[in-house]
């Protein structure tokens, strides 16, 4: 039978984008088509390879081949992606700046910024982390390389950090640098210095997404942070009692001042509740029910998902491999969802910007 690319887009241009509201030829997202006799192939380029909807929108294009055209077509599509980011400057090859942030210390944020960056990495992603939580920095356990220090090179007369790399994760940590036994005082100048370093001074190459822990509260770091690179969104991790989310709010408050103003990607509880192996099938909501749900709404921001209290979530921590790593752990398979959802959301927040983020 014969058909032509025109068809082809025609018939295609009947599928949205789920998020972003418009069809998949307007939105540039079929490539590579080629037609052979009763043969079709072609790609859909998505925004980000830990699209949740990867499934939905390699069927909706079968379909409407099918339906627009014929049934009897051989269809190949090749789902494949290129990140979105916002071209403002920032730094170099670095598509998209992502905070992990949290109100008050003790709620888990290092623990979901090291798996959310993993886990975006294993979508197919090419990702970094910065561990700017100068106070504690807990990246060099979380990967398993305590003791490690950073090579430096000279390019063009200036010193280049390369970035440590486990797992396929490029990470920085302020860890690297200081003796994990002695205390580092650190005042308002020297805090802001260090944290630009890990930006600035570092051979990032080119990344998706680079992951930034930011420490606790709405200090020194928060503000070097968010007025000196331009971030793509932030995810707030809490848990559900009351103390947590009362802090949880005032570091939204910051990020959402107009001096500021950086997206909410959504809102992250973890303990969330507590299962005994014992009794796999029982929950013991031990700090109270619903609190990041409550505070995703009240902010008008997404809820990216509970974790539960467990104890393979710490003592993979504690044991230099995060448990996203894990194939066929519950958590891996609830810090990928979560991940998926965070690049759902970043691919919105590009879509919307006025400035024209693109592909």
């Amino acid at each position: 039978m014969n058909f032509t690319r025109e068809q082809v887009l025609q018939a295609l241009g009947n599928v949205e984008e789920p998020d972003l509201k418009k069809d998949l030829v307007t939105l540039n997202m079929i490539q590579d088509i080629h037609i052979e006799g009763n043969k079709l192939s072609f790609s859909v380029i998505l925004t980000t390879p830990a699209c949740p909807l990867k499934g939905l929108i390699e069927n909706a294009c079968r379909n409407a081949i099918s339906h627009f055209i014929s049934p009897e077509i051989e269809v190949s599509v090749n789902m494949t992606s290129r990140v979105t980011t916002q071209r403002n400057g920032g730094l170099p090859g670095v598509k998209n700046i992502i905070a992990v942030a949290s109100g008050k210390g003790g709620v888990g944020k290092s623990t979901v910024a090291a798996n959310l960056a993993l886990a975006l990495q294993l979508s197919g992603a090419k990702v970094g982390l910065i561990d700017a939580d100068i106070y504690g920095p807990s990246v060099p356990i979380m990967f398993n390389l305590e003791g490690q220090r950073p090579k430096a090179s000279q390019v063009n007369g200036k010193t280049r950090i390369e970035p440590m790399e486990q797992y396929g994760l490029k990470l920085l940590s302020i860890g690297f640098f200081t003796d994990p036994n002695q205390p580092v005082p650190w005042r308002g100048p020297m805090v802001s210095t260090a944290v630009k370093q890990l930006f600035n001074d570092a051979d990032w190459g080119e990344l998706d997404y680079l992951v930034v822990d930011l420490p606790p509260g709405t200090g020194d770091i928060h503000i070097t942070v968010t007025q000196n690179f331009p971030i793509a969104g932030a995810v707030i991790v809490t848990t559900p009692q009351n103390v947590a989310l009362a802090d949880a709010k005032k570091g939204i408050g910051m990020l959402m001042m107009e001096s500021i103003n950086v997206p909410i990607l959504g809102v992250v509880e973890n303990m969330s509740y507590f299962t005994p192996a014992e009794l796999p099938d029982n929950k013991y909501y031990i700090f109270g029910q619903g609190g990041g749900q409550k505070l995703a709404r009240m902010i008008g921001a997404p809820f990216l998902g509970e974790l539960p209290l467990v104890q393979s979530i710490s003592q993979s921590g504690d044991a230099g491999r995060p448990v996203v790593l894990e194939e066929g752990n519950p958590m891996a398979k609830a810090f990928m969802h979560i991940a998926e959802r965070v690049a759902q959301e970043i691919s919105i927040v590009n879509a919307k910007a006025p400035d024209g983020r693109s592909l």
